[in-house]
């Protein structure tokens, strides 16, 4: 870049600078045209995204393509040398909550920690209508590229109201229908739910069925966050199997998991039950998160049933002494199933009515609140968050060796279950800052529990065969160029628990469609993502 020129007070100076600096603007001008490529990347170990061995060799980037890959001859705009460092495509995650990505566009903690491009509209919440949404993301520019799901949970909503105990009507079923095929008309990857969240956890099979029958017309897939992912996860994997079935969809398992400690071990079993499917004839894939806690509503805590309607309604509930009680029992039954004592697994993540709550656990908040952290307490302290708004969590309740038995699955694909984050606030999970980086430094580089190759592929190419995402998550002549240039021996993720506003690091470039949006370690502010629709998909 030239230094803006000095005034020195001479007139006759003037003249000079400006053909001067018309002469340089002319052969840099002249210079980019004449150039092979737009960006080459030399002497990086090139990961192509198939888990294939890594290679030494160069990649050519010309109108947000890769063009040449290997012993790339030519001149380019701009050289990068990615000497002892590895290049892969860039990450694709497929499970995310990014429906707000609009309101933080440079989405940097997923930028810094690889990922190129995101899936949102999962657990059956998303924008009802993509179109609109994805005007918006384009209208004000995004450094990411977004695909999304149409979420059951918003499609039910919008058309049922605030009724949601019973089965929809046949022409409310036709409306949730509708709904679903215009969205898959206008870019949606396929039909997503959420079976522990109201009001889908009202819904029947049967309903779920009709409407992933309009995702696979489209040749779109069926995402599901089960109705249950404890000891009863297999009665939840029988109603998968059957909608995938009946629905002739692609069905995806969601951040598979087996939660509380009465569920744990069983991992072996859930994939043996999905190979089983598999060889049966279905299509079944699932992702992951790489860490033993899960982050939610901390409404999740108390039974469906008292939550139909409005927070009100609940309130309501719980001031009438007889429902008051009948829903703690209830509370306290699913605590024993679960095999657990108490709610110290659930730690407050966001709280907006009272924040220095934010990071204790309920049994920490009960001492707060009311000098006692007896279950009861605990019980009343819940309810009391929820009078007050509602607020998020984070539960550890999964076990190591069950996160590392579904990761050594040659299917699970890698999703961090986040979204962007504003720096510094409340007390999230550390998956949206270091999820992708965590699996290549503690699972590839640590444990060896997978091989750099096949970390990388279950990031890219996995991602993007199984949501039709052509040209994405390799890197080879024609591909989009989405590419991420890391140091495998210094990749971290520092963001914990207790401490998660860190970014992940390691990580030096990012290009997105060809454009950088990370140099040499700093964010830019170029926005060259946006809407990311499903290739067409041959019946």
């Amino acid at each position: 870049m030239i230094d803006p020129w000095q005034y020195h007070g001479t007139r006759s100076v003037l003249p000079v600078v400006i053909k001067t600096l018309s002469l340089l603007s002319l052969l840099a001008l002249s210079s980019a045209q004449a150039a092979d490529f737009d960006v080459v990347i030399r002497n990086a170990w090139i990961a192509e995204g198939l888990g294939k061995p890594m290679f030494k060799g160069s990649i050519g980037i010309k109108d947000q393509h890769v063009i040449a890959v290997g012993d790339v001859k030519g001149t380019a705009a701009t050289e990068l040398d990615a000497a002892g460092k590895v290049a892969a495509p860039g990450f694709i995650d497929v499970h995310t909550h990014s429906e707000k990505i609009a309101d933080l566009p440079a989405a940097e903690n997923f930028v810094r920690m690889g990922v190129t491009s995101i899936i949102t509209g999962n657990c059956g919440g998303s924008w009802t209508d993509v179109a609109k949404a994805f005007d918006e993301l384009r209208t004000k520019g995004i450094a990411i590229n977004v695909a999304t799901l149409i979420g059951h949970n918003s499609v039910r909503q919008q058309v049922m109201g605030g009724s949601f105990m019973r089965a929809p009507t046949s022409e409310q079923i036709g409306q949730m229908k509708a709904l679903v095929d215009q969205a898959m008309k206008d870019g949606a990857v396929g039909l997503s739910t959420g079976l522990i969240y109201t009001p889908g956890t009202w819904a029947k099979t049967e309903e779920i069925i009709e409407l992933a029958k309009v995702a696979s017309a489209h040749g779109g897939i069926y995402a599901s966050h089960m109705r249950f992912e404890t000891s009863k996860i297999f009665t939840a994997m029988d109603e998968l199997i059957r909608i995938a079935r009946e629905a002739k969809i692609h069905a995806e398992l969601s951040h598979i998991k087996l939660s509380g400690p009465n569920a744990w071990g069983k991992a072996d079993r859930v994939l043996k039950y999905l190979d089983q499917a598999r060889s049966d004839g279905l299509f079944i894939t699932h992702d992951q998160y790489v860490y033993t806690a899960s982050s939610t509503g901390l409404r999740q805590l108390i039974p469906d049933s008292a939550l139909e309607g409005t927070r009100q309604d609940f309130i309501k509930r719980i001031d009438d002494p007889a429902q008051k009680s009948a829903i703690i029992t209830e509370m306290k039954e699913v605590l024993r199933r679960s095999g657990r004592s108490d709610f110290g697994y659930a730690v407050i993540a966001q709280f907006k009515a009272q924040p220095e709550l934010n990071g204790k656990s309920i049994p920490e908040a009960a001492k707060i609140l009311r000098q006692a952290d007896t279950l009861d307490d605990q019980i009343e302290t819940i309810f009391d968050i929820e009078r007050r708004g509602g607020g998020s969590g984070v539960f550890h309740g999964m076990s190591e060796p069950d996160l590392q038995t579904f990761l050594r699955h040659p299917l699970t694909m890698i999703a961090s279950d986040g979204g962007p984050r504003l720096f510094g606030d409340s007390v999230p999970h550390p998956r949206s800052y270091g999820n992708n980086a965590r699996v290549l430094a503690r699972y590839v580089r640590d444990l060896k529990l997978l091989t750099l190759q096949e970390a990388i592929r279950r990031m890219t190419s996995l991602p993007a065969k199984t949501f039709h995402l052509d040209g994405r998550g390799t890197i080879k002549p024609g591909s989009w160029a989405d590419i991420v240039i890391f140091d495998p021996e210094k990749v971290s993720d520092p963001s914990t628990f207790d401490d998660p506003h860190h970014y992940a690091e390691g990580f030096s470039d990012v290009f997105v469609n060809g454009t950088a949006v990370l140099k040499n370690g700093a964010m830019t502010e170029t926005r060259p993502g946006g809407p990311l629709k499903m290739s067409p998909v041959t019946p």
